[in-house]
């Protein structure tokens, strides 16, 4: 196993440009990973791992093809994106493009949500409730940026993820989904009494809500019954009520 001492060496400054910049991401298809317990995540998932970059003797069974590599805990964390770094960094290549089906199951959207903590909890819950697909706009954070990837605990691994255009949102809509808005409105119905089977549940931003675009999409909007004194809840809080909703009375299929 080769040491690497030296925050110079091609494979720091390749770690260091993936936690840092999406739109390097973009360009090599791999995302950054942190900590031992995604890593087992990642080889359970059999996702395609590049390069493995730890402190410690790594104790978990890797693929041969993978590319392992020794360095002190003080170059890790000054390499990782994130305040408290794990002692072990790895990338991973990126989903690639498949067939995705929306013929049956429950299904998400996220509407320009910004904050990557929110989208990548939202990804955790939906694997969770067996929500079918996650779909993102163009404008709501990078799946793949380490917040995300952290917030997610390996959901990201096994939850079929789509970003889509709006013209493609309103194909699917064309194609006869159902689309339910979510709104701190008293005039949008209680939560729990919408049948979220089978329909496409939109999350809207933080600050904003759901963009006229695809509020204009909807069906319906619901609403979660909070007290009077409470203004909102936080869109991942709200998403994991929602999603638990739709998955009542409903056996919970495991991707």
């Amino acid at each position: 196993m080769e040491i690497i001492t030296s925050r110079s060496n091609s494979v720091c400054v390749h770690i260091r440009k993936l936690g840092a910049s999406k739109s390097y991401r973009d360009e090599h298809g791999e995302f950054l990973c942190d900590g031992l317990r995604l890593l087992n995540e990642a080889v359970n998932s059999k996702m395609e791992i590049g390069t493995v970059l730890a402190a410690d003797k790594v104790e978990v069974e890797l693929p041969p093809e993978v590319r392992l590599f020794n360095a002190p805990g003080s170059l890790i964390d000054s390499l990782s994106p994130l305040k408290n770094s794990q002692g072990l960094l790895f990338t991973c290549k990126a989903h690639k493009a498949g067939e995705y089906s929306f013929e049956e199951g429950t299904h998400v959207l996220l509407d320009k949500i910004q904050d990557p903590g929110n989208v990548g909890a939202i990804i955790r819950s939906a694997n969770a409730f067996g929500i079918k697909n996650v779909i993102l706009t163009e404008g709501t954070a990078d799946i793949y940026n380490p917040k995300a990837i952290r917030a997610a605990m390996g959901a990201i691994f096994r939850q079929s993820i789509i970003v889509m255009s709006l013209c493609e949102i309103r194909n699917l809509k064309k194609s006869g989904i159902k689309f339910v808005g979510t709104a701190n409105d008293r005039n949008a119905n209680d939560v729990t009494q919408e049948n979220l089977a089978d329909k496409m549940i939109v999350l809207g931003n933080e600050g904003q809500g759901i963009s006229g675009e695809l509020a204009e999409l909807c069906d319906n909007m619901i609403r979660i019954p909070v007290l009077d004194n409470c203004e909102s809840l936080n869109v991942a809080v709200a998403s994991s009520i929602i999603m638990w909703e739709a998955s009542r009375g409903k056996e919970i299929c495991h991707h």
